[in-house]
């Protein structure tokens, strides 16, 4: 039987406002198994990103539970949901987030930093990660001296460099052309065939076609969650 890597419960978020509450999301139930690749769908103010901030223990649910690799997150201190978060989440933004001033290298090894990884062993997994993206030339640069696509794959190695179960990745082609995206994607592809569970908040179609599955938020309520045709797959 495969591990359940994600499984919310009646899962809410409500905001305070001058207006009063607001729920974000609402009585949102979904597993996601291990080795899945899952696109998050919706349009803006849908309540994909609510959930994917959830999904990353970056904020806590109002109502209902979240489970991450079988641990209720509610139940968890602060230092045992971050390292839980450390060991099981590598994170892809859409704006790289990689540090300015510091190497490609050293990007990649951050996550290792707060892991409590010595050095030479940080820098080894490092330089292993780059070149797994194809950027293990680079190491030495700095990230304004490299193309945007090229810095997302930065941002991939560094998410993969703690060997995570699980990529959350938040509209990861939204800065990029539609060749880099496809190229990306197709990084993200092969990520997922050596096993390592996908999950990616997107609004575009074309990108959500490169996943296995397609869940579909609208209003802060789950409104579907089908597989992807067989045929768009083979597109990606």
């Amino acid at each position: 039987m495969s591990q359940v890597v994600i499984r919310t419960l009646a899962v809410g978020k409500s905001y305070r406002t001058a207006a009063g509450p607001f729920a974000a999301l609402s009585g949102v139930d979904l597993a996601i198994e291990a080795g899945e690749f899952v696109a998050i769908m919706g349009p803006s103010g849908s309540g994909k990103s609510t959930f994917m901030n959830l999904l990353g223990c970056l904020d806590t649910p109002t109502s209902g539970d979240y489970f991450l690799v079988g641990r209720n997150v509610a139940q968890l201190g602060k230092d045992e949901l971050a390292t839980l978060r450390n060991r099981t989440i590598g994170f892809v933004f859409q704006g790289f987030n990689l540090l300015p001033r510091m190497t490609l290298a050293d990007n990649v090894a951050l996550p290792l930093v707060y892991a409590g990884v010595e050095r030479d062993a940080r820098r080894a997994r490092a330089l292993q990660e780059l070149a797994r993206v194809g950027l293990g030339d680079y190491a030495a640069s700095l990230p304004s001296r490299i193309s945007g696509g090229q810095q997302q794959r930065v941002a991939i190695a560094r998410a993969l460099v703690n060997s995570p179960q699980l990529i959350l990745a938040d509209e990861p082609t939204g800065n990029l052309d539609s060749h880099t995206s496809e190229e990306i994607m197709a990084l993200f592809t092969e990520l997922n065939r050596e096993g390592i569970t996908i999950v990616l908040v997107t609004h575009e179609p074309d990108i959500a076609a490169c996943a296995r599955r397609q869940v579909r938020f609208l209003d802060g309520r789950l409104v579907s969650d089908v597989p992807t045709a067989a045929r768009a797959l083979a597109a990606c």
